[in-house]
């Protein structure tokens, strides 16, 4: 099957107590595929058998297979069958051209769905497990280092809710033909650490530089003879002799290319350049062949180690956690692989050693440095929980202050940790592999660079072909049109063009994840630079996500403590939602040693409140609507005007009445984040129009939030389909729309807007899965970072692209008029070095600005160190 082609995708819908198409579950999934971009149409066919089939038709250059299999899991099913799933990683970064090379032999195996493997190295395949050869596909695996290793697909999805075994069928749009037999899904991966079990040291004699010292002695080479045949002190075979020790260390590694290009019938531009030096050795101007071997070499290693040192970034999120735990056995403890460790066991962790599973604290105090997971700035205080296992059990739900991760960094407390996962599921395990998918991922730009080469390419051959046959019209000898051509082929290779968006993709990636920011891939990098609109949803997100008391207005004649000890009386025994919010801020306002009131009879009123009796007497704190169904109880007028200003506020209220007297109007609101109003002010700082809340609450409480955090627009009553709607509505206005929520109930929204952005995805498999960039903290000061991060990597791209073209666009009318082959290698070599080094700026892009009030520090952590020895305090401040 083609990339080029759409394609239809048919799952039968067969979960666990599924079986029908209008089941919310399957609602849930169309929802959050439908008018996803890059799905063109996705339906449930019933008239194909007793399994409804859900039908997919997606463009897959737009959306991947991969990111398929993310909503779909997200949405509680599973995408198995015979699709099988392969990420890897070769030991040392490759060659633009090279990466392009494989990827397309890949895809060129009979069942091979999509193939990518990028310039960092990393490979991803989907391929039909029982339509691809298997000794070929591992044989091209194996060429680049690798090994194609299945493992149990369950192991990769236990956590999900409402898993299944999803026998699938591929269909091709055009022609459209079944399979029959199906087997067991296998995911295959790396091995340790995601690399296949490879170090990076290999690449020749002298490990991962040997072709920078090949290099290096190419260009002595040619200094030693250009000097000797300056002076003119020894005969001329002694230059000659130097000259052709650079053509052999300059050229070697050139040559395999060459070779390995031939037998797959394929002339790269690389080739061409190895037939350039030998025909300038051909007419005698070795000094000058020797140059551009030199140079070229040169900057392919150059251009090796700068990828490797971008790779490496990313990397260093897999050292992050300790290959050992201290497992707890009675009153024992016994060091053992993390990789043994199952859900229930209890590890100790000393203080300033790194956490080595996702658990729940169970014995303990300390603080917690997280940013190697959340890149947050400040350690969180960690404190045990009542019942472990409970805990462990709803692991996404647990509150942050009992919650640890792997790879964290314990501060001076010791804990006890009850494991929650596995270590292949925790959130850096987890974090690890999606980032090692994102980077094999083309973003729209780099496919729009490969369309321009498949073109550009050819007319450059042509033209070079033209060139050559210049002596037969002009009054010129065979050998310098044959050297003109030479040049133009040099002048016009494509080296900078190929590595400029891969580069500064990668780097961009590899920063955004240094400070928790988990980037799915180019193409959300490159939107989330280029929209001007997102849209937030209110609870959990713009707010804390839990009520406060805000508002006490007394009655004439009624002290605010009195009132106050009526509410905390009766709430305390009342288990309403917002009970606890009116105890705790009720507390918070009486004065110390004020004598509190005793409540009994506590009873519930189904959508209107509760009642009790004090001190003898009738007490009700209910909506006002209560006291108008009641007969003789309606507010008086000042109240009613109380309470109508505190709606207006966005408050929710309750009217407190005792016996025949009213104490007063209470108001509770889910208050606005402190950083809500600063990281509103930085957005519109960086370009973003329109600041959208999206909001199941009603609409005055949606303006007042909106007022409060100064949002441009406030849409509330929203039901989740309607969310859905508003985010397709915003997209087709406005064209690219960003969608923030908590990746939970706000998924089908994330998955319908151009870029979604989960907060808090730490720990949350579905936030994980649904979003296309997963803030991993709880905190909203990281969306201006992460926005100010893709509009960087955007101008960096462009900047690449002027670069890369605007050279070639020079060099190629100079070296049709003379300009020679050394000094056009010179500046087609120094171009693709000017755009990796420009990519690489990247990874110093400024951290998370604090917005707690107390400072404005730019904050990041430190990379792990290389010793293992890792500091409590690993977060440092720069400008």
């Amino acid at each position: 099957m083609k990339n080029t082609e759409r394609v239809r995708l048919e799952l039968p819908l067969i979960l666990p107590e599924v079986d029908q198409s209008e089941d919310p579950c399957i609602g849930r999934l169309l929802a959050m595929l439908s008018g996803r971009p890059g799905i063109d149409r996705v339906h449930v066919k019933t008239d194909e058998g007793p399994t409804p089939l859900l039908c997919l038709h997606y463009d897959p250059k737009a959306i991947t297979l991969a990111r398929l299999r993310e909503l779909v899991n997200a949405a509680g099913a599973e995408l198995t069958g015979k699709i099988a799933h392969y990420v890897g990683c070769a030991p040392v970064p490759l060659h633009s051209r090279n990466a392009r090379l494989f990827s397309e032999r890949l895809r060129q195996i009979p069942g091979v769905l999509e193939a990518e493997v990028s310039v960092s190295g990393r490979i991803r395949i989907e391929y039909e497990r029982s339509g691809v050869p298997q000794n070929r596909l591992q044989d091209l695996v194996r060429s680049l280092g690798a090994e194609l290793t299945p493992v149990d697909a369950t192991e990769r999805h236990a956590k999900l809710p409402r898993g299944a075994s999803v026998p699938t069928a591929i269909h091709n749009e055009e022609h459209a033909h079944g399979h029959g037999k199906h087997s067991d899904h296998e995911h295959a991966h790396e091995e340790k650490d995601g690399h296949a079990g490879h170090e990076h040291s290999h690449g020749g004699i002298f490990g991962e530089h040997t072709e920078l010292i090949f290099a290096v002695a190419a260009g002595a080479f040619v200094l030693a003879g250009w000097l000797l045949e300056r002076s003119g002190a020894t005969q001329s075979w002694g230059p000659l002799a130097l000259y052709i020790g650079a053509y052999l260390c300059g050229g070697f590694f050139t040559t395999k290319e060459a070779f390995e290009n031939l037998r797959t019938r394929r002339f790269e531009i690389d080739t061409l350049m190895l037939v350039a030096a030998v025909g300038a050795a051909a007419l005698g101007n070795w000094a000058e062949g020797g140059l551009l071997l030199f140079l070229f070499s040169l900057g392919h290693s150059l251009e090796h180690f700068a990828m490797g040192r971008a790779r490496r970034a990313i990397e260093a999120l897999a050292k992050l956690a300790p290959e050992t735990a201290l497992l707890k056995r009675g009153d024992e403890t016994e060091e053992v692989p993390v990789e043994s460790l199952k859900p229930g066991d209890v590890v100790l962790v000393k203080p300033n050693e790194r956490l080595p599973a996702d658990g729940v604290v169970v014995k303990g105090m300390s603080s917690v440095n997280q940013a190697p997971v959340t890149g947050e700035s400040v350690p969180v205080d960690k404190s045990p929980v009542a019942d472990g296992r409970t805990a462990i059990a709803a692991f996404d739900r647990v509150d942050a202050s009992n919650r640890v991760f792997a790879g964290t960094i314990n501060g001076a407390g010791a804990m006890e940790v009850m494991v929650a996962r596995l270590a292949s599921q925790s959130t850096m395990a987890r974090v690890v592999q999606m980032v090692a998918e994102a980077e094999a991922q083309r973003s729209p730009t780099q496919q729009f660079t490969d369309k321009f080469e498949r073109v550009f390419v050819p007319v450059i051959l042509a033209l070079v072909a033209l060139l050559m046959l210049a002596f037969l019209v002009v009054d010129e000898p065979f050998s310098a049109s044959f050297y003109r051509a030479m040049a133009v082929l040099v002048a016009a290779s494509p080296c900078a063009l190929a590595i400029s968006v891969p580069s500064a993709v990668l780097s961009g990636v590899a920063r955004a994840g240094r400070s928790g920011v988990l980037v799915k891939g180019g193409g959300p990098l490159e939107n989330l630079g280029s929209l001007n609109s997102i849209a937030f949803d209110k609870t959990g997100t713009l707010t804390e996500g839990r009520p406060k008391l805000t508002d006490v207005v007394t009655a004439a004649g009624v002290s605010e403590p009195e009132l106050l000890s009526v509410v905390v009386a009766v709430e305390a025994n009342s288990d309403h939602p917002l009970a606890s919010a009116l105890v705790d801020g009720g507390r918070e306002r009486l004065p110390a040693g004020f004598a509190a009131a005793r409540a009994e009879d506590v009873r519930g009123l189904t959508g209107r409140g509760v009642q009790a009796l004090v001190d003898g007497e009738t007490v009700y704190i209910a909506k006002p609507v209560l006291f108008n169904e009641l007969a003789g109880m309606r507010l008086p007028g000042e109240l009613a005007d109380a309470n109508a200003r505190l709606i207006e506020a966005g408050r929710t209220t309750m009217v407190v009445r005792k016996g025949d007297r009213f104490l007063g109007v209470i108001g509770v609101m889910d208050t606005p984040r402190p950083s809500a109003t600063s990281v509103m002010a930085q957005l519109r700082e960086l370009g973003i129009e329109r600041l959208v809340m999206i909001s199941g609450d009603n609409q005055q409480v949606a303006d007042a939030v909106a007022r409060t955090v100064g949002l441009t627009e406030a849409r509330g009553d929203l039901m989740p389909e309607q969310k859905v709607e508003t985010i397709k509505s915003l997209r087709e206005r406005h064209g690219k729309v960003a969608m923030v929520g908590d990746g939970v109930n706000d998924a089908p929204a994330m998955a319908n807007a151009t870029v979604g952005i989960a907060m808090g995805a730490a720990g949350s498999d579905v936030a994980l899965e649904a979003a296309d960039v997963a803030l991993m903290s709880d905190d909203l000061s990281q969306l201006p970072f992460a926005v100010g991060l893709s509009r960087r990597t955007r101008r960096v791209i462009k900047q690449n692209l002027w670069v890369s073209l605007g050279v070639v666009a020079v060099l190629i009318p100079a070296t049709i008029f003379g300009l020679n082959i050394g000094t056009a290698v010179l500046f087609h070599e120094g171009s693709t070095l000017l755009v990796v080094i420009n990519a690489l700026r990247l990874l110093a892009y400024p951290g998370v600005v604090a917005t707690n009030g107390e400072d404005n520090a730019v904050v990041e952590s430190n990379a792990p160190r290389s010793d293992g020895q890792q500091q409590a305090n690993s977060s440092e401040a720069s400008s």
